[in-house]
C-alpha cells in the first residue's frame, strides 16, 4: 500500500520514465535467463545484436505512451513482428506490447482506439501464427496464443479504464452543474426575497407617509381654531406611525438572525384588516364603501395578503394624488378566484384647475407639462398579482376617476409572500 502511495505521489513523466526502465530491464534480463544454457536458433546477439536492439526499443518507447499512444503501440508491435518472425528466443519480450496496447485503449478516442487495438492484435496473431508455424516442440506454441490472448486483455483493460473515467468525467459535470443550479436556484430565491421586502416596504412606507402627510395639513390647518381636531389628526399620525413600525419589523424580520425573538412583531396583514384599513382612509379624507362578500371557505393567506396590499396601494394613490373623494372597495370571492375593483370619483376640480389625474403620467404624455416622475404603485401591484398567477388592471373610467381591477386564483401557482 504505501509502495503504491509512493507510485502516485510521483509526476507522470517520472512514472513513465520509470515504468519504462522496468519493462525493458524485465524484457533483456527475462530472455537471457529464460534461455540461459540452452540452444537457441538464433541467439539476441545476431544481425548486429538486433534481438537486443528490439526488446530495448519496444521497452523504451513506453516512454511517451501518454502523448502519443498510437504510434508507441505501432512501434511496439512492428518491434514484436520483427523479433518472433527472425526466430529470436521467446521470453518476456511482450511486456511492452501490452503495456502499449493498454495505454492505447486507455488513453485513445474511444471506438477509433478500439479499432486500431483489434486491427493490430489481428496482424500481431497472424504474425506470431505464422512464425511459430514450425516451432519445436510442438507444445510450445501456446506462448503464441498466451501472447495473443494477453493482448486482448490488455485492450479490454485499458477500455474499461477508459470507460470509468469518462463516466467520473461526466458524474463530476453532472455534480458541477447541479452545483451551480443550486446557486442559481439559491440567488433567485435571494433576488424573489429583496422583492417582496422591498414591495412590502415601499406599501407599508407609502401607505403611512400619506395619511400621516394628510393629517399632518389637518393638523397645521386646525391648530389654532380647532384644537380638537387637531388632536384627532396627531393621535391619528400616532396611530398611523405605530402600525407601519410594526409591520417594518414583521417584514425585516426574515433578515434577522435570532429567530426566536418574535418581540413586535405582526403577522402580515390581510382582508381581516381591510376595515381597519378603511377607516384609517376615512380619516384622511375619503368617503370609502366596502363592498364585500363573505367566502364560502378561508382564503389562502398568500392571496389574502396580496389582497389588502392592492387594496391599500390603490388606497394610497388616490391619497396622494386625488385628496378627498368617494372610494368603493369592492371584493368579491368566487370559487376560482378573488376578485377586487377599487373605484374612486377622480379629483372634484375647481375652476380653471386642471384636473388630469397624475396617475397617469408613465401611461400617457402629460398635457400640463409637468414634470413629476411616474411611482412604482401600479407595476408592483401588478406584480403581485403576476406572481400568484393572476391579472391586473388599472386606468381611468368613462365618468371621471380611476379603477383598479384585479384577479387573484383562489389556488395560486407559487407565491413568495
Amino acid at each position: 500500500m504505501e509502495h503504491r502511495l509512493v507510485w502516485s505521489r510521483l509526476p507522470v513523466p517520472a512514472q513513465d520514465v520509470s515504468l519504462a526502465l522496468f519493462i525493458t530491464v524485465m524484457q533483456v534480463q527475462g530472455t537471457m535467463v529464460r534461455n540461459a544454457g540452452e540452444v537457441v536458433e538464433r541467439p539476441l546477439t545476431d544481425l548486429g545484436y538486433l534481438g537486443y536492439v528490439l526488446l530495448v526499443v519496444s521497452g523504451a518507447v513506453v516512454v511517451v505512451r501518454r502523448r502519443w499512444p498510437v504510434p508507441v503501440f505501432v512501434t511496439a508491435a512492428l518491434a514484436s513482428l520483427v523479433y518472433y518472425t527472425l526466430d529470436f528466443p521467446d521470453g518476456p519480450g511482450w511486456l511492452g506490447l501490452f503495456a502499449a496496447l493498454y495505454t492505447l485503449a486507455a488513453y485513445g478516442n474511444g471506438r477509433r482506439s478500439l479499432v486500431t487495438a483489434g486491427v493490430g492484435i489481428t496482424v500481431l496473431a497472424i504474425g506470431w501464427l505464422v512464425a511459430a508455424a514450425d516451432i519445436e516442440p510442438r507444445a510450445a506454441i501456446g506462448w503464441v496464443f498466451f501472447r495473443i490472448g494477453a493482448s486482448i486483455m490488455s485492450a479490454a483493460l485499458g477500455e474499461s479504464v477508459r470507460a470509468r473515467q469518462v463516466i467520473a468525467a461526466e458524474a463530476q459535470k453532472r455534480a458541477e452543474l447541479a452545483e451551480r443550479t443550486r446557486e442559481e436556484e439559491a440567488r433567485a430565491r435571494v433576488d424573489a426575497e429583496r422583492l417582496r421586502i422591498a414591495r412590502e416596504v415601499h406599501d407599508t412606507v407609502a401607505h403611512a407617509i400619506a395619511i400621516v402627510n394628510v393629517q399632518a395639513g389637518v393638523t397645521a390647518h386646525v391648530l389654532d381654531k380647532r384644537p380638537e381636531l387637531a388632536r384627532e389628526a396627531l393621535r391619528a399620525i400616532e396611530q398611523t406611525s405605530s402600525r407601519a413600525l410594526r409591520e417594518m419589523r414583521a417584514i425585516l424580520g426574515v433578515l434577522r438572525d435570532d429567530d426566536g425573538d418574535d418581540d413586535g412583531r405582526v403577522p402580515y396583514p390581510g382582508l381581516e384588516q381591510i376595515d381597519e384599513l378603511a377607516a384609517k382612509a376615512r380619516e384622511a379624507g375619503l368617503d370609502v364603501k366596502l363592498e364585500e362578500t363573505s367566502p364560502a371557505a378561508p382564503l389562502p393567506s398568500a392571496v389574502g395578503s396580496a389582497a389588502y396590499r392592492i387594496v391599500q396601494e390603490s388606497i394610497t394613490n388616490v391619497v396622494r394624488h386625488v385628496g378627498p373623494t368617494r372610494v368603493t372597495v369592492a371584493l368579491n370571492p368566487g370559487i376560482e378566484a378573488l376578485e377586487i375593483r377599487v373605484t374612486d370619483e377622480g379629483r372634484r376640480a375647481a375652476p380653471g384647475r386642471d384636473c388630469a389625474d397624475p396617475r397617469l403620467a408613465g401611461r400617457r404624455p402629460s398635457s400640463t407639462g409637468s414634470s413629476a416622475k411616474p411611482g412604482r404603485g401600479i407595476a408592483g401591484m401588478r406584480e403581485r398579482c403576476q406572481l400568484l398567477g393572476g391579472e391586473l388592471d388599472a386606468g381611468p373610467i368613462p365618468d371621471g376617476g380611476f379603477e383598479v381591477r384585479a384577479r387573484l386564483p383562489l389556488a395560486p401557482a407559487g407565491s413568495r409572500l
